[in-house]
């Protein structure tokens, strides 16, 4: 588990520091920073796949996040072109830190730097800086237990296969591209756990879960899974209760966005085991008020399991879903909520972090402006 996150001159981050819990709720308004704090974590692991954390620098440029060049990813005013990471996790006294920076051997190199797509190691190396490949490769950020789902989620009717990332990996896709294939290996071996199974279903096997939870974003859901003979696809499709049995099967592409892009959230949280860290991206994306609701509810329940979430939401129905799912016996203290927003000092603009707390009733001590409030302003707008 991470336990906190310092960024310095990261892209719009001048310095911020959070404290996390197992789920981290981060809101704000658009383009105010909530990305870049993702990104951080994002582009260290990237870094580490590369091998570029043993000895090169930061990859800004890879599969999981596409940030650049070196100087769009420098705070703009800093004072020093020195970016810094400190992260703490769980069993470790001190925090790990990573510093880059332009190297200054000559005007011409620091310029080359400047439009490469990888940052290099800070000279100034007293921190620590470079760890050895087996020290990485135990922490959860760097290891199988993280798993990131972007905002942009595939939907299409026929889906891809992979054997590393699903059999060996256990991984949906950074996009959701294997989610299909996931539910044909272990939709019916694998069981959920007690305190995730939904309400009313007696079934304990994922796909059955999972088909349950859908219920949420459309009544009556069983989702259908088939391998394509001959082929190394996967055919999705959705069936639909009525009081004579099931619809004939719909196609992803004929039934909205909500249903595809909220199949490997759910996917993800029901399968997500206890020291597992989870990336979500707008899990609320093309779903409705009550879905959405539901989707909090779950992801506060798989926080409680000691899965760590980091999620990225601008849903109202989200965080609500998670406060009634603390009063229901989330513990509060379990639930981060990082609200970011823009400061003007001077000359310069950065992002800075507000901390609105929730108590175990689901009630939250303080609402700074554009926190969810644009409920209360219209309706104080038509009175």
């Amino acid at each position: 588990m991470i336990t906190n996150i310092s960024i310095k001159n990261f892209k719009s981050l001048k310095d911020i520091t959070l404290d996390c819990g197992n789920l981290n709720l981060l809101t704000g308004l658009n383009s105010m920073g909530k990305s870049s704090i993702i990104q951080a974590l994002l582009v260290l692991r990237q870094s580490h796949g590369k091998g570029f954390l043993n000895g090169r620098g930061l990859s800004l440029k890879g599969d999981l996040v596409d940030i650049g060049v070196a100087k769009e990813v420098m705070y703009e005013y800093a004072k020093v072109e020195e970016i810094r990471f400190d992260i703490g996790f769980e069993g470790h006294a001190k925090p790990f830190c990573w510093l880059f920076a332009y190297q200054t051997n000559s005007d011409a190199d620091q310029e080359n730097f400047k439009d490469s797509d990888y940052l290099p190691f800070s000279e100034d190396v007293t921190e620590g800086n470079k760890y050895h490949e087996h020290v990485l490769s135990a922490l959860p950020l760097f290891n199988m237990h993280f798993k990131y789902l972007h905002a942009e989620r595939v939907v299409k009717n026929v889906y891809d296969r992979s054997y590393l990332e699903v059999n060996r990996n256990k991984n949906l896709g950074n996009h959701g591209e294997y989610t299909a294939h996931y539910l044909t290996e272990f939709g019916l071996q694998e069981t959920v756990h007690d305190d995730l199974l939904y309400s009313g279903s007696d079934q304990k096997n994922l796909i059955a879960q999972v088909s349950a939870w859908m219920g949420e974003i459309s009544p009556g859901t069983t989702v259908k899974v088939q391998k394509i003979a001959g082929i190394d696809s996967i055919k999705l499709g959705f069936e639909f209760e009525t009081e004579s049995g099931n619809t004939r099967e719909a196609t992803p592409t004929n039934v909205g966005y909500g249903m595809t892009y909220s199949l490997p959230v759910i996917v993800s949280l029901l399968r997500a085991e206890p020291g597992d860290i989870l990336v979500i991206e707008n899990p609320e994306s093309h779903v409705h008020p009550k879905g959405q609701s539901a989707l909090g509810r779950l992801i506060a329940m798989v926080a409680k399991r000691g899965v760590q979430l980091f999620v990225e939401t601008h849903s109202d129905h989200v965080l609500n879903g998670i406060r009634v799912a603390v009063k229901n016996g989330v513990p509060a203290e379990l639930v981060k909520l990082f609200f970011v927003s823009r400061l003007k000092d001077n000359s310069e603009l950065f992002s800075t972090v507000s901390l609105p707390k929730l108590d175990n009733d689901g009630r939250i001590d303080n609402w700074p402006e554009h926190f969810f409030d644009e409920w209360d302003n219209n309706l104080i707008a038509l009175l």
